[in-house]
């Protein structure tokens, strides 16, 4: 029987910035600090490719060959990107596992980005034991989502991209839209509350979970918003990607 790996990389690409940090696996911990790289303009394959070589290089010496988790924002079945959510149209019908395989020289794990948040709360954070439906929400350049159900993700869930007055619903109330509309957090709080209200009322979720980068800041929106379920931030925070991308190497 193979031991299972006490270490790995995980690779967080988004929109904005791709992020890598070493994860202790026993304890869901990030091992190393975490580097950062703005996402290339653009994001097409080749550059977004070649920053995450750049990454795992900037991890040092005690990322050789470790085993590598990426997460990615798209659809992802089978390993093939199948949508393309602020990053280059290019990547859409990609084989991207075995593009990131290729490039960085190992076998590496591949799952939406939102997904591997959820895996990280489901693993090792605010998810873990947590009965029923827990969705999971990362509010970023985007909106990411990931259903936990019984203990088990429910993968490319994709609620960011619910029509909002014609549009995905991003649009209108991510993190990113806040800032391009230049308004105050408590008016940003009353389109969370539309997005938030709208998705218990078609799933009547056990639990939500606020992630992404705004969860370092929750004073800011979330005493604001009311749901039935209870609402509360991710254990991991905006490294909640890394961490649950590392977490593919143990299994399901």
């Amino acid at each position: 029987m193979t031991e299972a790996p006490q270490l790995a990389i995980g690779i967080d690409i988004g929109g904005t910035g791709m992020k890598a940090g070493i994860v202790d696996l026993a304890t869901g911990t990030m091992k190393s600090d975490r580097v950062r790289i703005p996402t290339p303009t653009g994001a097409t394959p080749p550059d977004v490719l070649a920053t995450a070589r750049e990454l795992t290089t900037m991890l040092g010496d005690e990322a050789a060959g470790l085993p590598i988790g990426v997460c990615f924002p798209a659809i992802v079945k089978n390993g093939v990107t199948l949508s393309a959510a602020n990053v280059s149209e290019e990547w859409v019908g990609l084989e991207a596992d075995k593009m990131f395989s290729d490039t960085l020289g190992r076998e590496i794990h591949f799952v939406n980005d939102a997904d591997a948040a959820g895996l990280a709360e489901l693993k090792f954070g605010v998810a873990k034991g947590q009965p029923g439906l827990s969705i999971m929400t990362t509010l970023g350049t985007g909106i990411g989502s990931a259903f936990l159900f019984d203990g088990k993700l429910v993968p490319n869930s994709e609620l960011g991209h619910l029509i909002w007055k014609g549009k995905s619903i991003e649009l209108y109330a991510s993190a990113s839209a806040r800032e391009r509309a230049d308004i105050s957090w408590a008016k940003w709080t009353k389109r969370l509350q539309k997005f938030y209200s709208h998705v218990e009322m078609l799933f009547s979720p056990d639990l939500f979970i606020v992630g992404g980068g705004v969860s370092k800041n929750p004073e800011k929106f979330l005493p604001g918003i009311k749901t039935n379920a209870p609402i509360v931030v991710a254990e991991h925070q905006n490294n909640a990607g890394i961490i649950g991308a590392a977490s593919l190497v143990l299994g399901s």
